[in-house]
């Protein structure tokens, strides 16, 4: 096997989130899945604990597209204490009590958001040895996997398979439209443009999505990536507006809205 690889990745589910640095009150999710939602989906694979260390995974290089963009769901959630109680207070003493609340609150409010119904292709290109062992622990994982959140499980086989000594624009373009069914019946033609975004050292944007750690205790910091934005073809499988007018043509005798009238 070549030195160098690329790990391609289904990510599809009813429910996604793809969070950033927001507040607990409002965790919004990202359009795209994040370095650290991919990394981390790996690393439950593995087995990898929350306090292990990702020092072997940060090195790997990401790349996304967008098969299927899906829409945002918000998740409204009304929380209160069953006793009838005031909510502790989210601030602290400096001895590490909670305040009191003044005045006493009895509902808290948290709104999460969701990408529902939506597909993505995930690359990661890095030594081939680290990605064989990583495909392997995707089709045998040792925690459940999640895409972003625990009630996030994927659908379907995440792996898409290794592309040996490949880049990573290069294994986006070779991995075929995963978008759903009836997703792919809004689009008639022979090929069809997706987004994508590839981490690249001389891109001109920049992520703030590489974790140094999982840990609970201690907190994640964000590093930042440098990425670029492509656009990329592919073939749909399906005939041209032309040749599908000219079937229908053929086979469809019309519809007479007045017919049922007997005119």
């Amino acid at each position: 096997m070549s030195e160098m690889a690329v790990l391609a990745l289904r990510l599809a589910a009813p429910l996604q989130s793809w969070g950033g640095p927001s507040r607990y009150n409002r965790r919004d999710s990202r359009p795209e899945p994040s370095k650290s939602g991919v990394l981390g989906l790996l690393a439950a694979a593995e087995g990898r604990r929350r306090e292990a260390s990702l020092t072997d995974l940060l090195g790997l290089r990401l790349g996304v597209r967008v098969d299927q963009p899906g829409t945002l769901l918000r998740d409204y959630h009304t929380v209160s204490d069953h006793r009838g109680l005031p909510l502790p207070a989210a601030k602290v003493d400096a001895k590490g009590m909670q305040k009191k609340t003044g005045p006493a609150k009895y509902t808290g409010v948290t709104q999460r958001y969701y990408l529902q119904d939506a597909v993505f292709t995930a690359a990661l290109r890095g030594p081939a040895a680290l990605l064989e062992r990583l495909e392997h622990a995707v089709r045998n994982p040792v925690f459940p996997l999640s895409l972003g959140r625990r009630s996030c499980p994927p659908t379907g086989p995440v792996s898409l398979g290794l592309h040996p000594d490949a880049e990573l624009p290069q294994a986006l373009t070779s991995v075929p439209w995963q978008a759903s069914a009836h997703h792919r019946a809004r689009f008639r033609g022979p090929k069809v443009t997706l987004e994508a975004t590839v981490e690249d050292p001389v891109g001109d944007l920049t992520a703030a999505d590489v974790p140094d750690t999982y840990d609970l205790k201690t907190g994640t910091v964000f590093g930042q990536r440098t990425v670029r934005h492509l656009w990329i073809d592919l073939p749909t499988g399906q005939a041209s507006n032309d040749q599908a007018d000219d079937r229908a043509d053929r086979t469809d005798p019309g519809h007479d809205p007045f017919a049922l009238l007997g005119w």
